[in-house]
């Protein structure tokens, strides 16, 4: 199985980070997987801290329930699970048949650009 990637952009233009997804998506060889946010607003609304930490603690360690999650960062499970239900919508982890999650990336990268206006 293709160790999977992810590549987090912040691409105001929404049309062109869609443009620029379909390249790999229709390319041969896997080529990394996109998540794209309009604004820094938006990402950091969407990925605080303690969201990031989840997914750390997800990150490579197969199907956890949310409750061995809770556990691994020290939170309320059900704090944890509304987080959890976020980072799914995001796709940043994965629901699994048996009601675990996990995150499937072996690695992730962040590309932010700032630039004055």
């Amino acid at each position: 199985m293709t160790e999977r990637y992810l590549t987090i952009t912040l691409q105001p233009d929404w049309k062109s980070a869609l443009r620029a997804m379909a390249k790999p998506a229709t390319a041969d060889k896997y080529q990394g997987e996109v998540l794209n946010f309009e604004s820094p607003g938006h990402f950091f609304g969407q990925l605080s801290e303690k969201r990031w930490e989840i997914v750390r603690a997800a990150q490579s360690k197969g199907e956890l329930s949310v409750r061995e999650l809770s556990r691994a960062v020290g939170r309320d499970v059900k704090r944890v699970h509304e987080d959890v239900v976020i980072l799914a919508e995001l796709g940043l982890l994965e629901r699994t048949e048996s009601g675990g999650v996990l995150c499937p990336y072996s690695s992730m990268h962040i590309d932010m650009y700032l630039k004055a206006a």
